[in-house]
């Protein structure tokens, strides 16, 4: 009898799938696109084969073709070769996740900015100005400014 180190196979993969209901419902993105990113959170070894993540996430090449461009083309995993092989392997950068948090940082700032225009409208009764303001207050909060 073996002693497991880690959790089982079906365990990982509920996890990946939670990854992805939440890339889907929070991001707005394809589940397969979480799938991807929650396998290569998790995987050993953390490089792995397009064929390696389709078979492990069960996608079709083509759907899983079209997401490994979209996740490398915003610089959240990467391409790498290992020296004598011709296979390409993905791998989750190191610092995917300060990336993301970073965009939502910057998205917030942007949004503050259209805020504080919406505000310079010239609204007659700042009541109608309540929801604006009250936005720029939770973001102000939120970067504590």
């Amino acid at each position: 009898m073996s002693v497991q180190d880690g959790p089982d196979r079906e365990q990982v993969l509920a996890w990946v799938e939670r990854v992805a209901t939440f890339v889907s419902e929070e991001w707005g993105l394809a589940p397969i696109t979480g799938r991807i990113l929650g396998w290569l959170m998790a995987c050993d070894p953390p490089e792995q084969t397009g064929g390696e993540i389709a078979a492990a996430i069960g996608a079709s090449r083509a759907s899983l073709t079209t997401n490994l461009q979209l996740l490398t083309s915003i610089k959240l995993i990467r391409r790498v070769r290992k020296p004598g092989e011709r296979n390409v392997y993905y791998v989750i950068e190191d610092d995917a996740w300060s990336k993301v948090a970073r965009q939502k940082l910057a998205a917030f700032t942007v949004f503050d900015g259209l805020a504080a225009e919406g505000l310079e409208l010239g609204w007659t009764d700042e009541a109608q100005t309540r929801r604006i303001r009250a936005a720029r207050a939770s973001i102000a909060a939120f970067l504590d400014r």
